[in-house]
């Protein structure tokens, strides 16, 4: 398989870090030439993860994102979802004919208010079955430390979902495979939201009594929203058996790519979403915060389409319903967080 990665930012270095590890190549689009020469010359990005090095032989560094898909067989998508369908506009159905699509986008295109693979069908004809889903728990930090880290590769092909994984499985990262790529891409752009949240809180000066209560009501209130998409297995317990060839029991909803993400996002320092909620609770407008971070929290736009999602689909998320508010109806943090200590149990 040769792979390509779309996108420059941390997610998408971390990324091409694992993929180089494996002595693999890796054509890449960067958007600018002086970022390419900077990398062909200090061997790594010059303005994300500064400790992850690279051997520059093993990378095809391109403005041309058109080129770095025909080189490609398996095209990874690491671009913050707010600038994905800007990036691929240039790109026609000819292009994506035999490729397979890995999303490592934890959000929703916030102008069409979709996820990447219905975007990917509408304007490229990419079907369900040549698309995948690239999830954590898994910091880009992390992964430029080489500390352990878990990826889930889901998508309903998971044969060819296994053996993608397998280019990505080093000492440093475990790999798992799931089926449920709608709700693996759901729970994602959720625990975004609530990752806000618990930032919020933290700014607010609640205590971690009072955030293990609220992350614990995520969880469940996260549950409910995928019930909804028919996410499967999503009780605390509800295994079915183990699987053949890893001899692991099979993921359910407690599972590290549902619960443990929302917990690492929750709780980790290296979480922008904790952080730039963090400021929200400290009084910061959201466009200071935006200045402040000068980086881009998925969590953000993720509640304002999960909020129109749920005007049809009407799941119970009083959680979800609140940081919206107060991040796109001026309720003020300390306010919305009153209503939301009403609804925790």
């Amino acid at each position: 398989m040769r792979f390509g990665v779309i996108g420059n930012g941390s997610w998408a270095t971390a990324l091409a870090k694992i993929i180089t590890d494996k002595k693999q190549t890796v054509s890449w689009w960067v958007r600018n030439a002086e970022t390419i020469d900077f990398f062909l010359k200090k061997s790594h990005n010059p303005h994300y993860l500064n400790s992850a090095r690279f051997d520059t032989s093993l990378l095809h560094l391109s403005t041309d994102v058109r080129e770095v898909v025909r080189n490609s067989d398996v095209l990874v998508i690491a671009i913050p979802s707010a600038y994905a369908a800007q990036s691929l506009a240039g790109l026609t159905a000819g292009d994506w004919k035999g490729k397979k699509v890995v999303s490592a986008i934890k959000g929703l295109l916030p102008e069409q208010n979709i996820l990447l693979n219905y975007y990917m069908q509408q304007e490229f004809g990419v079907g369900l079955e040549d698309y995948f889903a690239v999830l954590g728990p898994c910091h880009a930090e992390e992964v430029a430390e080489e500390k352990l880290s878990y990826l889930t590769f889901s998508g309903i092909d998971t044969a060819t979902a296994a053996v993608i994984a397998s280019h990505f499985t080093t000492d440093y990262i475990n790999t798992v495979v799931n089926h449920d790529i709608l709700g693996v891409q759901y729970a994602a752009v959720l625990k975004n939201i609530y990752a806000l949240g618990a930032g919020m809180a933290h700014g607010l000066d609640y205590g971690d009594n009072f955030l293990s209560v609220y992350i614990a009501n995520a969880a469940d209130e996260m549950a409910a929203f995928l019930r909804q998409f028919g996410a499967e297995h999503i009780t605390v317990g509800d295994q079915e058996g183990e699987d053949p060839l890893t001899h692991r029991k099979k993921p359910n909803y407690a599972a590290s790519v549902y619960l443990g993400d929302l917990l690492v996002t929750c709780y980790s320092l290296h979480s922008r979403n904790r952080r730039f909620g963090n400021m929200i609770g400290r009084g910061y407008s959201v466009k200071a915060a935006e200045l402040e971070m000068n980086m881009v929290a998925e969590g953000y736009n993720a509640a304002r389409c999960i909020h129109l999602i749920n005007q049809s689909l009407e799941a119970p998320i009083p959680i979800a319903e609140t940081i919206y508010k107060i991040l796109w109806e001026d309720v003020k943090a300390a306010d919305g967080f009153k209503r939301i200590e009403g609804v925790l149990v």
